[in-house]
């Protein structure tokens, strides 16, 4: 598949390869039947079946927490290290651009000043970082009024700043953030084709939540890697995201979810042989015009680029960790219903990734130049990872129990069915050791406590890892069941703008 092909490749949308969208769906709902079938038909083939997928996932939690803590370990190390000292000894340093880019809808001028006030705040040159607001012609007094501040507040601090806004109703188009960003790409591609005249191979782009702070070093430590990692155009660069900017404002439910987010992703960075870029993340220039920039018809377009530039370069594109954070804030409501609510829904525009599948088994079928041990992982990562998102906590939580409810009215003495809830009750006591380390950990990520929050919050902050297996099945299994079954029944999921308020 040539570039130019691939173009073209990237703008299928929802339905049109219909059977490969029920797949994920129907592994779940077949799972589920045949559980609770088999829990009256067959209860002991039933028994074997959770006794081995708990064992699955007890080994699974193991890794979890190995990975971990590998994870956390480096990034102390990284967090600690003078990037700007470093990247000064690097060649090449003073020709990179840093195109910064925040596509916004109606978040407030606070939220936005912020996030450039930090990027302001970098220790690196700031005449080489420039600005790239989005906003949207449908709010058009609400983006022109925001871009019109941040210029005057910030005009005279970077290289530049660039503002677009991004017309409504363009066809072949869904109202979210991949739109908007595509439209900004193609305007900061004339600038620098016209006006900036910049090599492509100079410039690496960096695409923020809007109310993403960044860490000082973050330009420093990408410039580093930008430099020295081996093709440097074929990979992008995901830092480590914390959801805390509001974090002690937030109830424990999204406090939970949060930090269960952070952890994954530290998981994820920790094996980059099978990483995808997630939320706020930085990507080669290069390779944004090549892929032609984010498609502008789906919803997890922060995915969904790293699956172009791996469909483009024929397998040849990966994402490098970068240990470094940015933070971000939780998900926010007028009270405690509505910050459940739209938890629920950030989970489920989060699963809604399975949206990939269908692109993803379509390239891969017409592209011999692909390897197949690529295409196998990445096939395998991306049903397995939603499978069992969606199925693990129904099934070790409630189903599992199941078929030992419907046995216990029988007159069996297999030593199997004597010695099931025996083994269950291990397996999920060994399986407890994740939440006392997800409990500690999270204690090391919190910024520094409010004088308005009292101290004995922080006992707060462990107990509420109590509510994991809540949380772990109405706000990780669920969302995803919603998200697959949708996708299933060609019930297609709109983009979702989470609520940003501090």
């Amino acid at each position: 598949m040539r570039v130019e092909e691939s173009k073209n490749f990237f703008t299928i949308g929802y339905g049109d390869y219909r059977w490969i969208e029920v797949i994920p769906g129907t592994l779940i709902w077949a799972t589920f039947i045949l559980a609770i079938v088999c829990s009256f038909v067959a209860p002991i083939v039933a028994i074997i079946f959770i006794i081995v997928f708990d064992l699955y996932w007890l080994f699974r939690v193991s890794y979890f927490i190995t990975y971990m803590i590998l994870a956390w370990r480096r990034y102390r190390r990284e967090t600690k290290r003078n990037w700007w000292q470093r990247v000064q000894k690097v060649p090449g340093r003073d020709r990179i651009y840093h195109f910064i880019f925040l596509p916004f809808v109606n978040e407030g001028i606070d939220i936005v000043r912020e996030t450039v006030r930090a990027i302001a705040r970098a220790e690196y040159p700031n005449d080489r970082i420039v600005i790239v607001l989005g906003g949207e012609a449908r709010l058009n007094d609400h983006a022109q009024a925001i871009s019109d501040q941040i210029k005057q507040e910030f005009g005279d601090t970077f290289a530049r700043i660039i503002a677009t806004q991004h017309p409504a109703d363009l066809p072949d188009e869904i109202i979210g953030k991949g739109s908007n960003m595509n439209w900004m790409g193609r305007e900061v591609k004339k600038i620098i084709d016209n006006e900036m005249k910049i090599p492509y191979e100079d410039v690496v782009v960096t695409a923020f939540d809007v109310d993403t702070i960044m860490h000082p070093q973050y330009l420093s430590y990408l410039t580093y890697q930008y430099l020295t990692v081996p093709e440097p155009t074929r990979t992008s660069y995901q830092p480590v995201t914390l959801l805390t900017n509001n974090i002690w404002d937030a109830p424990a439910p999204v406090r939970v979810s949060a930090f269960g987010t952070t952890f994954w992703l530290l998981t994820e960075l920790a094996r980059p042989n099978r990483l995808w870029t997630f939320s706020s993340h930085s990507m080669p220039w290069q390779m944004l015009v090549d892929v032609g920039f984010w498609q502008r018809n789906i919803v997890s377009e922060d995915s969904r680029i790293f699956l172009q530039a791996l469909i483009t370069y024929h397998g040849e594109y990966r994402v490098e960790p970068m240990y470094i954070p940015v933070s971000m804030d939780t998900v926010t409501g007028k009270n405690y219903v509505d910050n459940m609510k739209a938890l629920y829904k950030q989970q489920r525009r989060w699963a809604w990734g399975v949206e990939h599948l269908p692109l993803m088994v379509k390239a891969f079928m017409g592209d011999k130049l692909i390897p197949t041990r690529v295409k196998m992982k990445y096939l395998f990562n991306q049903i397995e990872g939603m499978y069992t998102w969606g199925t693990a906590p129904i099934l070790i939580f409630i189903m599992g129990w199941l078929p030992l409810f419907v046995i216990s009215y029988s007159s069996s003495t297999s030593a199997l069915v004597q010695n099931a809830p025996f083994t269950l009750e291990w397996i999920m006591r060994f399986a407890m050791v994740g939440i006392f380390a997800s409990g500690i950990l999270s204690l090391a990520f919190l910024p520094g406590r409010p004088e308005k929050v009292k101290p004995h919050t922080w006992i707060i902050m462990v107990v509420q890892w109590a509510l994991l297996p809540i949380t772990f099945i109405v706000f990780g299994a669920f969302p995803a069941i919603d998200a697959q079954t949708r996708l299933m029944l060609g019930k297609y999921l709109g983009f979702n703008v989470t609520q940003k308020k501090r």
